[in-house]
């Protein structure tokens, strides 16, 4: 092959088409899919980076500033090429309390010293200590901030601020009802029936959309019918306030910096956001492997990426992101094929930002809590929940439960905190047999990996780095028989990696399990 065409074709596995590695595409073929999935997650990002900050409590271009930075800085250095990072609704409820009992001018330092702590995580490699992490801590988590998100901006959606905590919030929601008032259509009523047709218009088209249009997102249609009905009707609602130029909305730091870095407050924030961030952003990571069969995630250039864009959004004085499950899947079903679909979604945003303000304007606020409260409904995900108890016991469910109710009850580090603690009740039983041992060998027949002692969330790492080192298509044969038990965490982390093995068209064997250790 002639050197320029060479230099036309590229040889890579190809999204969404799992068993077919080294299939040759033409370079032009994959930026087409990149730009049209790019316009695609544009269309997904913008209604949720507004959403998102005004459920963080912050003005809505603080999030889209975060959209363009996680587009364009940390979609060039992502360890996992095909995670959209942004404003995540999984750390809008610590950044609301943030903002309120610190302020906004800390959010900027404890951003940066967040992205710092990342960063440095990233290069001494404990990327693969948060994938020890149990998913019922990880689920309940999520489920607890879907809690505190619907609670709160239900009340958006009658062009109210949400009050301080959640319990004030779910308290308040019977008089919110019982104040509106059908024969009187005001402010408030017209601000509900706003929200209400967005809900149904998003959920209506995610379930009735024709198949040509699939890829049109559910919260885009809602926005805009909410949006278009406001204008139209000349409805007195609550409507975005967008600055007149993206740079106006840039908040650099100030020499109070220095002392804020100093300040015990501003140091444990930062730590919190740097350990949530860091766990749903490599959650969201495996989620997006599991979507494709091209490059699997480097989890620790991952954290060096997520750690870049949280200080440069703390010197932006932006909201924190991560990588998020929404616009990453989005990404992917829409066909995306390299990194360059996150990173051209970040300039559609700035471009959009830049030269169409007036459009976001036109926007009630109620439509944008709409989507909050459809966001938030959909995180509290009880399918996991059933699936924990069915395949792993009671404790498993209890551990996601009680995370939900102290991150509603008390606070997200809080909750976060009882149910790794929970977790730790797993180790009990194993205490004797916690050190597990791998051992490998291989040959012209195949790979072969033997497992020696309890497999607990404290050998994940190791583990997963053993799974993740097997050279891709090759026979594997994974020998369990001196493994007396392992915990939910493990078995999902090797239930995960044997399911996208054999997607691959690779065969692997498993002998010597037993009923407790069960992988199918």
């Amino acid at each position: 092959m002639s050197a320029p065409a060479a230099l036309d074709t590229v040889s890579a596995r190809v999204t969404g088409e799992p068993g077919r590695p080294g299939v040759s595409v033409p370079r032009m073929q994959f930026l087409g899919r990149d730009l049209t999935a790019s316009i695609v997650v544009f269309l997904v990002a913008m209604p949720l980076c507004m959403g998102i900050a005004v459920a963080s409590g912050v003005s809505p271009e603080k999030g889209l500033i975060t959209g363009i930075i996680g587009g364009l800085v940390v979609g060039a250095l992502a360890g996992s090429p095909l995670q959209v990072s942004g404003p995540a609704a999984g750390l809008a409820v610590i950044v609301y309390e943030l903002v309120r009992d610190q302020g906004l001018s800390a959010l900027g330092p404890i951003l940066i010293l967040a992205g710092l702590i990342q960063v440095a995580a990233g290069i001494f490699r404990l990327g693969g200590w948060f994938k020890a992490i149990s998913p019922a801590v990880v689920h309940g988590m999520l489920a607890g901030i879907g809690v505190l998100i619907v609670v709160g901006q239900f009340h958006v959606l009658f062009d109210a601020r949400p009050l301080p905590s959640g319990l004030q919030n779910l308290a308040a929601i019977p008089s919110r009802m019982l104040g509106l008032d059908p024969t009187n259509i005001s402010a408030t009523e017209a601000a509900f029936g706003i929200g209400l047709l967005t809900i149904a218009a998003m959920l209506g088209w995610e379930k009735l959309r024709p198949a040509s249009l699939r890829l049109v997102p559910g919260a885009l249609v809602g926005v805009l019918a909410g949006t278009l009905a406001a204008f139209m009707l000349g409805l007195p609602v609550t409507r975005v306030a967008v600055p007149e130029s993206i740079t106006a909305a840039i908040t650099l730091p100030d020499a109070s910096i220095l002392a804020k870095f100093l300040d015990p407050a501003v140091l444990t924030s930062a730590l919190a956001i740097a350990f949530i961030a860091s766990a749903e952003t490599l959650l969201s990571a495996a989620a997006v492997d599991k979507m494709h069969d091209g490059v699997r995630t480097d989890y620790n250039k991952e954290l060096r990426a997520q750690g870049i864009g949280n200080l440069l959004c703390g010197a932006a004085g932006a909201l924190p992101m991560t990588g998020v499950i929404v616009r990453s899947s989005a990404n992917v079903q829409a066909g995306a094929v390299t990194r360059a679909s996150a990173m051209l979604h970040g300039a559609w945003i700035l471009g959009f930002v830049a030269l169409l303000p007036w459009v976001l304007r036109e926007i009630p606020m109620a439509a944008l809590g709409a989507i909050l409260v459809v966001t938030g409904v959909r995180l509290v995900n009880l399918v996991h929940v059933k699936h924990l108890a069915r395949d792993h016991g009671l404790l498993p469910p209890v551990i996601w439960a009680a995370t939900l109710l102290t991150v509603v009850l008390e606070d997200l580090l809080t909750g976060v905190l009882v149910g790794i603690g929970l977790s730790l009740l797993e180790l009990v039983p194993n205490l004797k047999r916690l050190r597990l041992k791998i051992y490998q060998d291989h040959d012209e027949a195949g790979h072969r990996l033997a497992l020696d002692g309890a497999a607990t969330f404290v050998a994940i790492p190791k583990l997963s780095d053993a799974l993740e080192g097997i050279p891709a298509g090759r026979p594997v044969t994974l020998d369990m028989s001196k493994v007396p038990a392992a915990d939910h965490s493990s078995l999902e982390l090797l239930r995960d990696w044997l399911q996208r093995r054999r997607a691959s068209g690779a065969p692997v064997l498993v002998t010597g399990s037993s009923p407790k250790v069960e992988l199918g």
